[in-house]
């Protein structure tokens, strides 16, 4: 099993992505444009990993993406990105992620991203509500469910690593209440 850092604990789903050379600016550190495409790269294997549809069934649409810059990444490091959906409302949900990079045998934050996805019908152009599948897949996915430290192979052809958080050894309800990140 591979170590990953405390800080991504609260993520159920960890991506690996390689910093290469042509990720850097002039000034020898990673764009801060390529963090956008690291954190979509985690959003994909996620959404991939989670439910195994193709992404075309997904039917989803970014709406809004803020990153914030803690430490500059560079050639060589190795980033662990940790992916969750913080919330989902009817027509929208919000994703969360945390880039690392362990240096000297430490973890540093390397980036934090929010970005606001709709559920979308590409025939319309218009938003539509959240399929229950893809809610049913996050629950699944955030309650803790499969093995820590498990490598899956996604459509992609790249490997990732899923880390699902383990929770109290209390067996999931089934009790018709929306779980806690489902806004009803």
């Amino acid at each position: 099993m591979t170590e990953l850092s405390p800080l991504l604990a609260e993520f159920p789903f960890v991506y690996r992505a390689e910093v290469r050379f042509r990720d850097l600016d002039a000034l020898g550190h990673v764009n801060n444009a390529v963090y956008a495409t690291y954190f979509e790269s985690a959003r994909l294997n996620y959404y991939q990993a989670l439910t195994g549809l193709p992404l075309a069934r997904l039917n989803i649409i970014l709406a809004e993406i803020t990153i914030t810059y803690h430490a500059p990444a560079h050639f060589g490091d190795t980033l662990d990105i940790g992916a969750r959906v913080a919330s989902i409302g009817t027509k929208s949900f919000v994703m969360e992620y945390l880039a690392v990079a362990q240096r000297d045998h430490t973890a540093l934050k390397i980036a934090t991203c929010r970005s606001v996805l709709v559920a979308y019908d590409y025939q319309t152009g218009k938003s539509v509500p959240v399929s229950e599948e893809l809610r049913r897949a996050v629950e699944v996915g955030d309650r803790g469910q499969g093995e820590v430290g498990s490598i899956h192979h996604t459509s992609f052809g790249k490997v990732v690593l899923v880390c699902r958080r383990v929770l109290a050894a209390t067996p999931p309800t089934h009790d018709d209440k929306p779980s806690s990140f489902i806004r009803t």
